[in-house]
């Protein structure tokens, strides 16, 4: 489970001071498909970040299922990151000199999985986005779909317990965004937790729950699908 109690986030310069997230408490449990929505500024991105351990929070606390991950150093903190998370984002961030199956390897790579277990991960994860067929060719060969379908691969090899997606359909048709969100469903259908960034109200309506921000605080949750 995560859970935020009273989780708030200022970014300070030499002249302001900025609230970003505001007095956030919230629990996810395992295998909950979460969208976050709201006004651009509102604090999604700094929410996804404190959840991924990306960026730690100014107050509150925080518990990665089960942990207290307040008093972690950068190592403890990466080990989570690396072991425990898979991110999805907007841009893909994919690397132009891999092929696609080095991209989704180099998540593994990390970890220090064997060779050959790396190699049927792989083979695995494209098989399951769909992507086997492309496996030796590089992000810049491929649609904008295609590479967030290699990106969403490279957040499932690992086995993680939770996916980070942030705006993950944004620069999709509607045909791709909606074979994107097939696959992040799919993802929570065998137990990771995803929480996911949308503008997409209609994407948003695809998850089990969807918490509005506004101004760094939760206004509204609305659960959704069973």
């Amino acid at each position: 489970m995560l859970r935020l109690e009273s989780i708030s986030k200022i970014y300070r310069t030499d002249e302001i001071e900025t609230l970003a997230l505001n007095g956030i408490s919230l629990e996810i449990t395992p295998g909950e498909f979460v969208a976050i929505m709201g006004p651009s500024g509102c604090g999604k991105s700094t929410l996804l970040n404190v959840l991924g351990l990306l960026d730690g929070p100014s107050s509150g606390a925080y518990h990665f299922f089960g942990e207290d991950v307040a008093a972690y150093g950068e190592r403890q903190l990466t080990a989570l990151r690396r072991d425990r998370i898979g991110f999805v984002f907007q841009s893909f961030n994919l690397i132009d000199d891999l092929s696609v199956a080095e991209n989704v390897e180099v998540a593994l790579l990390y970890r220090r999985v064997p060779a050959g277990e790396r190699r049927r991960r792989v083979t695995q994860a494209l098989e399951q986005v769909g992507m086997a067929h492309r496996a030796r060719h590089r992000p810049k060969q491929l649609s904008g779909g295609q590479q967030q379908r290699v990106a969403v691969a490279r957040a499932l090899v690992s086995e993680p317990s939770l996916i980070l997606a942030d705006e993950p359909t944004g620069n999709l048709d509607t045909a791709n965004g909606e074979a994107v969100m097939a696959m992040l469903k799919a993802a929570a259908a065998l137990g990771v937790t995803v929480v996911m960034v949308t503008h997409s109200p209609a994407h948003a309506a695809e998850a089990q729950r969807t918490i509005r921000l506004l101004d760094g605080r939760v206004v509204s949750e609305t659960l959704l699908a069973a």
